[in-house]
């Protein structure tokens, strides 16, 4: 059903907002209709996120005009948006989790029956339709602790349904998901759209984006660039908007003269993970460890570094073996990890960006023990600088960093321990296509001075544009080796999906 034509039920036309001397949003445009996904794409700090909290009342537009349904509104909180039928979505929910499922879908609206009771049983009967309509099994009773992300926002989404929120915005929904939950959740996007609610979904992930929405609005420094059919377009073309430049410049591959072996991995076993694990990475060269989400590819490389155990096996750094389950003994041979969960792993959030980026050479700065934030800032300006990191100062709170800027925070506090072997695990997820190129940028620079890299990537165009080899993994086995030139979208998923014997 062609809805592009239809009323839009939200409508935001030449809508501004600045913060002091800093324009967020200049001359944005916007019309969601009924019955249909659109999506909004932009670099991080185009615009979206401060669009989206003056939809949902969390900011007031300086210039403008705001309508629903055709009238004029301007919400001065999120109750008031709430109430008109505007509902978001967040990447990470926020729910109370010592409540069950059903406290957290009615929290400060709970009905109450005729002698003055809070009506459980009427809570919990509405919470059982409303996960049938949206086609998942989640137990209304059980408390929201422990529940994983996907399952906290389909909650959210519940919430949303049962106060009749005709507007949904998904605000980069499928960041923490994996495939299964992914598709769940379109699923439930989907049967949202043909009840007739207008969604907005924010993604980076342009297969995403093509494969669930309708229409696709694009932004750049905070102002509206365009607006198109999804069928009427490209991501060569959204991602020409986007930056500026042409989809082939995100994969700034530079060559390297390959030297002698500096990571080599012989045998590398742990019953039940992964099995007869064995590659050499060289100076100067680039190698991708692809393969499907649960292929063993992150547990192979926190054994490299000794994070997690191997049972038999050996690894040698530039000739010299490493002791197993010894990550501080791998960081002294020369090996750094850069891991897929940087806020978890990576980063040390409420500390500043200067300390993150010492953190590894933290004791080379001591004098009888202690460290100055003079000498501190001096050597973290060095790389801050280096990796172009964005930050008000660096004394500023790595938390409050995007996620791009994040990364780079990682990357520079390993780069400062001068490591022969780089393990970066998906180094571009979750932020935005510009600031993926600078990444790609920075690792062709690297191997050109000659690191050797270890690339885990989920995202098949960053393996095929970065690897000189790709290594692919299927239930914990290498299925194949390829070099750069034999390497095709077809290769690598069929190595991805077959053993071995019938790779080969």
């Amino acid at each position: 059903m062609d809805n592009s034509q239809a009323a839009p039920v939200l409508e935001l036309k030449g809508v501004s907002k600045s913060f002091g001397a800093v324009v967020a949003l200049r001359n944005a445009d916007l019309a969601l209709r009924a019955g249909s996904i659109h999506a909004v794409v932009g670099e991080n700090g185009a615009g979206k996120s401060t669009l989206v909290k003056i939809m949902a009342g969390l900011y007031q537009r300086d210039t403008g005009t705001f309508e629903m349904d055709g009238a004029p509104v301007h919400f001065r909180t999120t109750a008031e948006a709430k109430d008109a039928g505007v509902a978001v979505i967040y990447q990470e929910p926020t729910l109370f989790p010592d409540l069950s499922v059903t406290e957290n879908v009615f929290m400060g609206r709970q009905p109450v029956s005729r002698f003055g009771r809070i009506d459980k049983a009427a809570m919990r009967t509405e919470v059982v339709g409303l996960m049938e309509r949206l086609g998942v099994r989640i137990d209304p009773g059980r408390p929201c602790e422990g529940l994983s992300i996907a399952d906290q926002q389909i909650i959210e989404i519940a919430k949303a349904i049962s106060l009749d929120a005709r507007v949904l915005i998904m605000d980069e929904p499928t960041a923490a998901l994996s495939g299964v939950e992914v598709d769940r959740l379109f699923a439930v996007a989907r049967s949202l759209r043909d009840e007739g609610r207008a969604l907005m979904f924010i993604s980076h992930r342009f297969d995403e984006v093509f494969s669930l929405c309708d229409t696709v609005t694009v932004m750049r420094d905070g102002t509206y660039i365009s607006t198109d059919a999804i069928a009427d377009t490209s991501v060569a073309e959204i991602v020409r908007r986007m930056v500026g430049r042409d989809v082939n410049e995100l994969f700034p591959k530079q060559a390297a003269e390959i030297g002698r072996p500096l990571l080599e991995v012989t045998g590398l076993t742990e019953p039940g993970v992964f099995s007869d694990i064995s590659f050499t990475v060289r100076s100067g060269e680039i190698v991708a460890l692809a393969g499907l989400v649960g292929a063993g590819r992150s547990e192979v490389a926190r054994a490299v570094f000794g994070v997690d155990p191997y049972t038999t096996g050996s690894v040698v750094v530039d000739g010299k073996p490493l002791p197993r389950r010894k990550p501080s003994a791998a960081m002294k041979q020369g090996i750094a990890l850069v891991p897929e969960d940087r806020r978890k792993q990576g980063l040390v959030i409420d500390a500043t960006v200067a300390s993150n980026i010492t953190d590894a050479i933290r004791p080379t700065l001591t004098t009888f023990g202690l460290v100055t934030a003079r000498r501190e800032n001096a050597e973290a300006q060095i790389w801050a600088r280096k990796l172009e990191v964005k930050t008000a100062a660096l004394d500023a709170v790595a938390g409050t960093l995007s996620g791009g800027n994040q990364q780079k925070v990682v990357l520079a506090k390993w780069l400062a321990a001068n490591p022969k072997v780089l393990i970066i695990d998906e180094p571009t997820r979750g932020i935005d296509v510009g600031t993926k190129s600078e990444v790609h940028r920075m690792m062709s620079e690297l191997a050109g001075m000659g690191l050797a890299i270890l690339m885990i990537s989920s995202e098949l165009p960053e393996v095929l544009g970065m690897a000189d080899r790709v290594l692919v993994m299927h239930e914990g086995r290498i299925t194949a080796d390829i070099p750069r030139a034999e390497a095709t979208p077809e290769s690598v998923m069929f190595a991805a999906t077959h053993d071995k014997e019938d790779v080969a």
